[in-house]
């Protein structure tokens, strides 16, 4: 089995400075930013500094012809999806595996949609606690990567190659069996904690310790559990349990990505969250009350 050597990212955000950090500690010569002309100048300028340590990462316009990535990290905004599957066209390949990182349950089929589904591997991350300020990125808690074909009851070649590659950079990973159910479990997580926390600016200490947090919180999650039953999913209280003891690992000062969008003016991903839940709601016929609520409030503060 050939292993993954040759790796193109995509985002510079929290979660892909986080972890594409670890890719390059193990090979930084394995590892390519692609970024146009202007970003990658002012990347170079400044360099990242993820957890004290200086990076300074090497950068490659997405015009420029190159060697096909055997794998690609998709870590954007949902809002920049469509530019960045146009900027990753030269590192597209045969055998190129695809993982997104991104939030939501639908950047894989917007991907595979282009490069086809044979590419793409579903992945998410979670129980990570990642900031981002400028150039400055910092976490106390790594969480994991999960990942894998739909089902994973056997692992495929390309399930294989990753894992190998995680292994050997250290990047703390999951493979689930029932992949689809993890993507919602994460959905129904970023629905309740990113959404409430961006509305009351409240780091993830507000949720450990305040009774009303948690319960808006949950009022969220439960439409998803809802949703996910009509789509054969099938959430339980016992998801919103295990969520509760990941919160409480995470560091208390450190905020989720949509508080702090709201915090420094940017442009949130309130639609592939509380957007598709209502979209969803109307589609199963399921009341969406506090995410359309959500939605609304953060759209006016947009």
């Amino acid at each position: 089995m050939k292993t993954i050597k040759n790796i193109s990212a995509i985002g510079l955000g929290a979660i892909g400075c986080a972890y594409t950090s670890k890719l390059y500690d193990f090979n930084p010569e394995g590892i390519k930013f692609i970024a146009g002309e202007e970003r990658a100048e002012r990347y170079r300028r400044s360099g990242f500094i993820i957890n004290g340590k200086k990076y300074n990462f090497t950068y490659i316009d997405p015009k420029e012809k190159c060697q096909p990535a055997d794998l690609i990290i998709v870590s954007v905004k949902s809002n920049q999806l469509t530019q960045a599957i146009c900027d990753m066209r030269n590192h597209v390949g045969e055998n190129t595996i695809i993982i997104s990182l991104m939030n939501g349950i639908t950047s894989e089929e917007i991907i595979g949609k282009e490069y086809g589904m044979d590419k793409i591997l579903y992945a998410l991350c979670i129980g990570i606690d990642g900031n981002r300020k400028k150039n400055n990125i910092s976490f106390s808690n790594i969480g994991n990567i999960t990942f894998g074909e739909k089902v994973n009851k056997v692992y495929s070649e390309k399930v294989q190659k990753v894992k190998t590659l995680f292994d050997n950079a250290k990047i703390p990973y999951k493979i689930p069996e029932d992949m689809m159910r993890a993507l919602w479990y994460k959905f129904m997580v970023n629905v309740g904690i990113n959404q409430t926390s961006a509305v009351l600016r409240a780091t993830y200490g507000v949720f450990q310790s305040k009774n009303e947090a948690k319960e808006l919180m949950e009022s969220a999650m439960w439409e998803v559990v809802k949703l996910s039953q009509k789509v054969g999913v099938n959430l339980s209280k016992n998801d919103i349990e295990k969520w509760q003891k990941v919160l409480n690992a995470l560091g208390r000062d450190s905020r989720t990505s949509m508080c702090q969008d709201i915090v420094y003016g940017r442009k949130t991903e309130v639609d592939i969250f509380a957007g598709t839940v209502c979209k969803l709601g109307e589609k199963y016929g399921v009341d969406t009350p506090v995410n359309r609520t959500l939605l609304n409030i953060i759209k006016l503060i947009e």
